[in-house]
């Protein structure tokens, strides 16, 4: 059964730039830039035929417009049991319909509500044993957060395996987004 989740691509120059930040931090996995990704929605382990029709759904999305969007900071999920760290994302109302759409789709298409609230970023590591003071230390001296924006040209349908850390993720289908 695959697992899979929708998402946008980070251009390899973001990428690159993004990679720059790591090293320094005890109990950080560093995420492969190759697998820096923003997600949008998790659909998780569905059989075939749900992801076929998960991929025809979506379908429906591609004529959304393109748009751009600005990486302006470092956070972290866990608060005093960090878990990741992340550049996220300057607000962006033609992210948040895009991911918004997604979500409606595919519930009408029968997949549960996601139940998570959507915070758009690309994580960088995967943190454990990482205490907070650890993680501010890192973050008061990782340097400026240059801004980073790109064009977000189409979103894409990934598959992952069950793995630690997550990737190696997979392509599965590209949606292009109208000019």
């Amino acid at each position: 059964m695959p697992r899979l989740f929708t998402g946008l691509e980070i251009p390899a120059d973001v990428g690159f730039a993004l990679s720059l930040k790591r090293g320094g931090l005890p109990g950080a996995r560093w995420i492969d830039p190759d697998n820096y990704h923003i997600t949008l929605r998790f659909i998780g382990d569905v059989d075939n035929q749900t992801a076929d029709d998960v991929a025809d759904v979506l379908d429906k999305l591609s004529n959304s417009l393109s748009f751009r969007l600005r990486l302006t900071h470092l956070g972290a999920f866990g608060g005093d049991r960090p878990r990741a760290l992340y550049a996220g994302l300057e607000g962006s109302e033609p992210l948040a319909r895009l991911q918004a759409a997604q979500e409606r789709m595919l519930q009408r298409a029968g997949l549960p509500p996601d139940g998570r609230k959507f915070v758009p970023h690309v994580s960088l590591a995967r943190l454990k044993g990482t205490s907070a003071h650890d993680l501010a230390w890192f973050m008061a001296n990782a340097g400026r957060f240059q801004p980073l924006e790109f064009a977000v040209g189409r979103f894409v349908l990934f598959s992952s395996k069950d793995s630690v850390g997550g990737g190696p993720y997979i392509v599965e289908q590209g949606y292009p987004l109208a000019a």
